[in-house]
């Protein structure tokens, strides 16, 4: 029901479940849902209605939800072309996905699910049988688009899921190459997420047209507050903890605090042995080296500063995403002063601190001080970490080898006899080192950039742009 219009901007009370058409009822009843959550009830009256949207709401709350339900509406069942695309982070989320709408869909709908990791076949297979919904990650979904064998030229609705992952700097690109095989006209795009930092909103305007901010937190869609998590390790294990939730979070940027300059200089040469572009931060420096050192942070070609509370005050790096605590301040206040340096400007903010037993008496007490919720956070596993790496490792080749011409690839195939000896016997310690030096080096590469690598990758990206160009105006004509 509308209640009210004001410069032309419409506002729909929640929808009751009573009032929800057969066909989305039946679809909760699968779902054993006997209630819409408010999310739901929130975000459904506009998006059935075509309206393009920027949801934000917490982890858990029903956001998968209120973004495929409408498809039961909004798309021709009778058509099996694909008319909505879901955009996700990750291989598990996707999967997720997948089977909620599987469950929600019934028969009425069909979906696929396209990541990378797995061969092509399948998904070809699938794709060309016709699918109305594809849920993706960016990579595969990009893959199949440039084959041709994905079209999005009759799309409908365009959804973002953790849309603040999405339009971060890790698929950023992929998305834009995206966008230009997506009909500039009669597509509903729906972005939902937990958080919408400053630059992300900034983004997403080139993609929505005249959308409808809903929050589930008071209004206020723009300010996330900050996360705080305490990671429970023993004392020696710390900087090993410290790398795998380092890995696990793959901040763009961060600030690691330490209670002694003796710390921050050990901790520093840790991180970059392990490859991270880190520098330190103590009273031990001059002045003009501090001032150097802040500047890069600022402008972006610094990723982690590991530093003593001399860059706990006065510091701002307006979308610093994360603050790692190597160990409890001494007093109560430092603490405080240490997660103030995120979460600022409206963005989302997370702070990690890594506790023994006896840190951890004191951190609650901190917590119990100040009224902060304090969650424990996992310490990631050695296997959980290698797999995290694998499959960002798995994109960046695949960029990597979407950004080559046919020259190019047609070059590397004077290679395949050595990675066949190499691999013939993988219990050949010495040539399984070959193989892992050459992805390890690749790797940090991936993120740690030189000004020629930037420039390269300008270049690379100008080719592929001129590249997808062509083939979008020969998709166009039928070629």
């Amino acid at each position: 029901m509308v209640i009210k219009e004001n410069n032309s901007e419409i506002e729909f009370t929640p929808l009751p479940f009573e009032e929800l058409t057969k066909n989305l009822q039946e679809a909760c009843s699968r779902a054993n849902w006997k209630d819409l959550m408010p999310v739901q009830a929130k975000s459904l009256p506009y998006t059935l209605k075509g309206i393009d949207v920027m949801v934000q709401s917490r982890t858990g709350s029903g956001k998968t939800g209120a973004f495929l339900l409408p498809c039961l509406n909004l798309l021709d069942l009778s058509k099996t072309h694909c008319q909505a695309l879901i955009l996700v982070p990750t291989r598990e989320l996707a999967l997720q996905v997948e089977h909620d709408a599987k469950t929600l869909f019934g028969d009425e709908l069909s979906c696929l699910c396209l990541y990378g990791g797995t061969r092509y076949s399948k998904q070809f297979q699938a794709l060309q049988k016709g699918v109305h919904v594809v849920i993706g990650t960016p990579g595969r979904v990009l893959d199949h688009l440039i084959r041709r064998s994905l079209d999005l030229s009759k799309l409908k609705i365009l959804i973002f899921d953790e849309a603040d992952r999405m339009l971060s700097i890790g698929f950023y690109h992929d998305i834009l190459e995206i966008k230009r095989f997506v009909p500039q006209k009669n597509v509903q795009v729906a972005l939902f997420s937990a958080t919408y930092p400053p630059h992300v909103t900034s983004i997403a305007k080139s993609f929505l047209h005249n959308p409808k901010m809903i929050s589930l937190s008071e209004g206020q869609v723009h300010v996330a507050q900050a996360s705080h998590y305490f990671c429970e390790c023993k004392p020696m294990d710390k900087d090993r903890c410290l790398t795998r939730i380092l890995e696990k979070e793959n901040p763009s940027q961060a600030i690691i605090f330490c209670n002694t300059k003796n710390n921050v200089h050990y901790i520093a040469g840790v991180l970059r042995g392990f490859g991270y572009n880190a520098l330190e931060l103590s009273a031990d420096l001059p002045q003009e080296e501090r001032e150097e050192i802040l500047n890069k942070l600022r402008g972006g070609s610094l990723q982690y500063l590991v530093a003593t509370d001399l860059a706990s005050r006065g510091i701002d790096i307006p979308h610093l995403s994360h603050v790692f605590l190597y160990e409890v301040p001494e007093d109560k206040e430092s603490y405080i002063h240490r997660a103030g340096r995120t979460g600022r400007a409206g963005c989302a903010g997370t702070i990690i601190t890594l506790v023994d037993i006896m840190e951890k008496l004191e951190l609650e007490r901190l917590a119990k001080f100040y009224k902060i919720d304090m969650l424990p956070y996992p310490d990631p596993s050695s296997e959980e970490t290698a797999k995290l790496i694998s499959e960002r490792m798995a994109n960046h080749l695949n960029k990597l080898r979407r950004a080559k011409t046919g020259l190019e690839l047609e070059r590397a195939k004077r290679f395949i006899p050595l990675l066949k000896d190499l691999t013939q016997d993988f219990d050949d310690v010495e040539n399984i080192q070959l193989l892992t030096m050459l992805l390890d080096k690749e790797y940090q590469q991936s993120f740690t950039y030189t000004k020629k690598e930037k420039e390269k990758q300008t270049v690379q990206n100008k080719r592929r742009k001129f590249y997808h160009k062509n083939t979008k105006k020969n998709y166009a004509k039928g070629k």
